[in-house]
């Protein structure tokens, strides 16, 4: 295929990648109410389900600071088109994260004929591993490390005179860049893949650095997640620690099937 075959065929894929977010953008909006009131204002109350689960933590390792029973603040929109706007751009993402897979998919379909026979071989399920991360990762965004925020957020206070009413879209962003930031982060075992495919990175360079990456980590957590208590740092930090572990793996397997086609062509 010449260059501008190549754009053609680029050209479709986005299209039909773009269609497909889309669509899952118009159902969100069909089902707007469900979406809205229970799923995105969800940590927004106190009978979240994560909330709930903290309260029955709280009464296992009896700690009362851990249930969370009240959410200091309210909700407003202080623009004229605040509401609107708030309603077509979490549309949008609700569909980005629904078409996800369909997208990536459409992605994978123009990148794979370039690929070798052995790197096909070798990304056999891409779509799928790179789908299940990334959904996983906004699970965790979406119920571990957004309740926390919110929670710390709405009770903090630098003083008692001064009342928590924050903007409809300010809360939305937030919520919205918690849970697909958590999102792109989990994708690390697929991005350590290809950089060691590439021979950027090798298990024993990660091994060497995994008390540097354990410090990191750690930093990440207390800034992802701004509450003061330990508990709540050591849930965000220990996914990410069972994520750095798995890429180490996965760097290694690829150094092992490198070496074997390595002797092979001995």
């Amino acid at each position: 295929m010449s260059f501008i075959d190549h754009l053609e065929e680029l050209r479709w894929h986005i299209i039909r990648s773009v269609a497909s977010i889309f669509i899952f953008a118009i159902a969100a909006l069909y089902f707007h109410h469900f979406i809205f009131h229970e799923v995105l204002l969800g940590p927004s109350r106190t009978d979240f389900w994560t909330y709930r689960m903290l309260c029955k933590l709280s009464e296992v390792v009896n700690m009362t600071d851990l249930c969370v029973n009240k959410l200091d603040f309210i909700l407003q929109s202080r623009q004229v088109g605040g509401q609107f706007m708030t309603y077509i751009t979490t549309a949008a993402l609700a569909g980005l994260i629904g078409a996800f897979p369909y997208a990536f998919w459409e992605v994978w379909r123009f990148i794979k004929p370039g690929l070798r026979p052995e790197e096909r071989r070798a990304a056999r399920g891409a779509v799928f591993y790179v789908t299940l991360l990334f959904l996983s990762g906004v699970l965790f965004g979406y119920y571990i490390i957004s309740p926390l925020t919110i929670n710390f957020l709405a009770n903090f206070k630098l003083d008692e005179s001064i009342s928590n009413e924050f903007d409809i879209g300010s809360y939305f962003s937030i919520l919205a860049t918690l849970t697909i930031a958590c999102g792109a982060m989990f994708e690390l075992p697929m991005v350590i893949f290809f950089l060691s495919k590439a021979g950027v990175v090798t298990p024993s360079l990660m091994k060497e650095y995994r008390r540097h990456a354990y410090v990191v980590i750690l930093v990440i957590a207390a800034i992802i997640t701004p509450s003061p208590d330990m508990i709540s740092q050591i849930l965000v930090a220990l996914p990410l620690f069972f994520l750095y572990e798995i890429s180490i793996s996965v760097s290694a397997r690829v150094e092992k099937q490198r070496q074997k086609a390595w002797d092979a062509g001995q």
